[in-house]
Formats: structure tokens, sequence, C-alpha cells
């Protein structure tokens, strides 16, 4: 999904040309890998605007990871463990619903206050810290979620260049290494490579979009009312962003260039609304204000005081505004203040474990380790498999006892192979505890997870040596075996 550009607080600037096609292939290439699920259209008395899938392969698949790895590499990414666990858990809630099949899917989420989110293959789902800022209630945000799953869920890449097969692997490695460009900053440069010789079939990708936009639509809809939420948020963002079009005049935002947000589009949302039940509500409309605080803090890092403002101006919910107060307190060095607040908040809402959790991070932020590690094992024993409880008790224990924390983050490396921070941890607290081989061989993952095979793949011969040295066998097999993936991951990056 390209970007919207408001004025005001979410940036707004414009290069017509360039974003047009650079936000398109963003589109186009929303899904390549899951297959089109058992029931249709018909099953909801609604009529159909796909055809028959198109079988995907692991290449595909592979040309998407190796794009992700591109883009930790040139995109700032955006380091927020909490929210990024919200998004997660998020995706995860409407994935069942989403006929993404047995499709596994990543997220990864920019540090850029132009509103943003975008899917393509490899089941990876991408979010800026800007839309948050746009959508100001659970619904609107997950609305856009819900479409761009629907993309993956519909292959629409490979659908729209199904009269390209010949060259459906070439294509899409020169779109991706476009929307790559584009989305570092690249400029002009993005459109030159992503076109090429596939001018042709960028064209038809316009040609199929609106088509491709209503169908996201309808998955969209569907995944938000069997999840629990009211699918009517959809029908409201779009009123916004036809608001927001008339506004601009002649100057549409750049996401309304590829998701025209036509009269018969709002009618059709509006009219698929009306025959949908919404499954046992779910709403947390308190929840997504806390995680719009943290965005928000991010957004104005220099003028935390702004956020608060805005998050006050725009109705968010009581507790989320002592929520953003106590993270500004942490900010100015009131510690005890923030952290009281926290453990109100906590005590008032024992279901959010990102309270405590937060509270964990205000303490190791104000270098108090040991009161860090205890609030971080006390919530861990609630929730054994938290991920941002995990890693601030992991970062504390270097502090403290590097061993514990090398078990630890051993432990989190192996349930999240795709966490850049959870090997970049774990590299500092193998060399602190002596073993250098498995800290050269987390260095080299941290490597390759943000685009540096090639360094990646330096760095695993120092962890040979390590390991020799050190007559590890356990690590020198593991270190032969993750060099056949990384020469994997070069061969898939090298066609870009």
């Amino acid at each position: 999904m390209p970007i919207i550009r408001t004025n005001g607080d979410v940036m707004l600037h414009f290069r017509p040309a360039y974003s047009r096609w650079a936000c398109t292939l963003a589109l186009s290439l929303s899904a390549l890998c899951v297959s089109l699920p058992s029931h249709s259209y018909d099953d909801y008395q609604l009529p159909s605007l796909g055809g028959a899938p198109v079988s995907v392969s692991n290449e595909e698949f592979r040309l998407g990871r190796a794009w992700l790895r591109q883009f930790r590499a040139q995109a700032p990414q955006w380091q927020d463990p909490i929210v990024s666990d919200y998004l997660e858990s998020l995706v995860a809630r409407l994935a069942p619903y989403s006929q993404l099949g047995s499709l596994q899917t990543t997220t990864v989420m920019v540090d850029n206050r132009s509103l943003n989110a975008f899917a393509v293959p490899g089941g990876v789902v991408g979010i800026n810290s800007g839309l948050f800022a746009f959508a100001e209630d659970e619904g609107a945000f997950v609305s856009v979620i819900a479409h761009e799953l629907g993309h993956l869920s519909q292959r629409h890449y490979a659908r729209g260049s199904a009269r390209a097969e010949q060259t459906q692997l070439p294509a899409m490695a020169a779109m991706l290494a476009g929307m790559l460009i584009a989305a570092s900053g690249g400029g002009d440069a993005g459109i030159a490579t992503a076109m090429g010789s596939q001018a042709a079939l960028i064209q038809d990708q316009l040609t199929y979009s609106r088509r491709f936009e209503q169908e996201a639509d309808r998955i969209g809809l569907q995944a938000m009312a069997e999840a629990g939420y009211d699918p009517e948020a959809m029908v409201r963002m779009f009123d916004t962003m036809q608001r927001l079009s008339r506004l601009q005049g002649g100057t549409p935002p750049e996401f309304l260039l590829t998701h025209p947000v036509s009269d018969s589009r709002l009618s059709d949302a509006q009219a698929r609304v009306s025959q949908l039940s919404v499954a046992s509500r779910y709403t947390s409309d308190t929840l997504y204000d806390m995680m719009r605080a943290r965005a928000l803090l991010s957004i104005y890092r220099n003028s935390p005081q702004q956020a608060a403002s805005r998050l006050a101006q725009e109705d968010a919910e009581e507790p989320a505004l002592r929520y953003i107060n106590a993270l500004i307190d942490a900010h100015n060095g009131q510690t005890d203040r923030a952290l009281q607040t926290l453990d109100q908040l906590a005590n008032e809402l024992p279901d959010y474990g990102m309270l405590p959790a937060s509270a964990a991070n205000v303490a190791l932020e104000a270098q108090r380790y040991d009161e860090a590690i205890s609030r971080s094992q006390r919530l861990l024993r609630l929730m054994p498999n938290y991920l941002p409880a995990q890693l601030t008790l992991a970062e504390a224990q270097l502090q403290r006892d590097p061993e514990a924390a090398y078990d630890l983050l051993r432990d989190i490396t192996t349930q999240h192979p795709e966490s850049p921070q959870g090997f970049n941890l774990l590299a500092e607290a193998a060399g602190r505890s002596g073993f250098n081989g498995w800290g050269h061989l987390a260095r080299a993952e941290h490597l390759q997870l943000t685009g540096r095979v090639d360094r990646g793949i330096r760095q695993l011969s120092i962890a040979k040596d390590a390991a020799q040295q050190e007559n590890d066998t356990q690590a020198l097999a593991r270190i032969e075996q993750r060099r056949e993936a990384f020469l994997e991951y070069r061969e898939a990056l090298e066609k870009f």
C-alpha cells in the first residue's frame, strides 16, 4: 500500500511520476506464496472478481525474503519490541480469516512518519510509524492491515503477470529492486530500475489494479468481521481518504493514485458490510491508543509533549493519556514518577502485559539493571514467551550476568530466527561469556538479516576459526550448515 500524505503532522511531498509507479509495484507484489481457499465469494453471495490461482515457486518466496533483507539494510528500522509484538498479534488474529493458507508472515516496521503499509512475496507485512499517526482508532488501523493481507492471499502480482510466465521471476526481481530503491529514497532511479524491459508488464498492473483493490477490500472486510472487528471501519477509512483527496484537489495523496476511492468502490464496500455479521466482538482501543502513543513519541522524538497533545486532541482513552505522560516522565529523567504511574495502570489493566514490560524497559533505560531484571522475570512468570520482556531481561542481564543473557538469547533467536535485534544482543552476550565461535556466528546472522550477506559470509570464516580454537564441534557443525544457507541468500540477493 503506497504512502498517504497529509498536510500537517504526516509528511507532505510528492514525486508524482515516480511514486505512482513505485506504489503500484508495492501493491502488485502483494502475495505470491499461498493457495486460494476452498470457498468462494459465492458462499457470501458476492460476485467473484478473481481467477484461478497461479502456482508459486520456492524461488519467488526466496526473492521476497531476500528483498526483506535488502530493505532492512536501506530503510530506517523502527525498533520497538512492544509495538512489534502488537502488530504481529494483530496479523496473527486476522490471518486465519484472510485466506492465507499455510503462508507464514513476518513483519517489519519502518521509522518514517509518512503513512505507508505494504505486503510483498514471502509473507512480508510492513508498516511505517506514520500509519499509527493517521489511523486514529484500531478499526482504521486493522482495515489497512486486512486489506494488505487480502492482496497477499489473492496473489495479485502472480495473477497480473500471468501473460508473462516466461519472464515472471526476472520481472519480479526487477520490480522488487525498484521498490527497494523507492523505499530507501532513491528517487527516479527506483522507477527506472523497476521499469527496464518490463514496461508492458507494469502497464498490465495498472489495468488490473482497480479490480485487485476491490478484491482485497472484500477479503479484508470478511476477515475483519470473522476476527471480531467491525468492518464498517474500512468504510470510514475510505470516506476519510475520499475527503482527503478532495481537499488535495489536483494533487491527490499518493495512496489514492493506486488505491482510488471512487464512489463505486465506497458503495461496494458499504453493500458488503451490510451483508456481514461480526463474530464475537473484539475491541482494544485502549491498547491501540497506547501503541499509538509509542508511535507518536517516535515521530515527535524531539518534542514529546507534542505527541501527548495530539493524542489528547484526538480523543485517546484516559489510560493511554496517563501512559504517554509516564513515558515522557521517563524521558525527562523522572523515573520514579513514571514507574509509579505504570504500576498503577498495570494494576487497573492486568491483562495488558505491555504495561509491566514498559515499566521494566523504563528501569533498563534508567540503568536500574537489577530492577529491570526483577520486573522482567516477574512478568515472564505470567507470560513465559513474551518477547518484549525477554529482550529487556537479556539486555539487563548483559550488565549483571552475561552467561544468563547468553542462554536466554540462544532461546530467543531459536524461537525468532528473523530477529536482528536478538542476534545483535546474542553476539554481545556470547563475546562477554567467552563463547567466541557462537558470538561470531551470531554476528554473521545479524549481518545477513540486515542485507549484508557478503560480510556475513566473511564473519562465518572468523567464527569457524574461533570455534576450532575452542574445539567446539557443535558450533563448527552449525557454522557449516549456515554457510550453505548464506550462499543461497547471496544467490537470491544477486537477482537484484
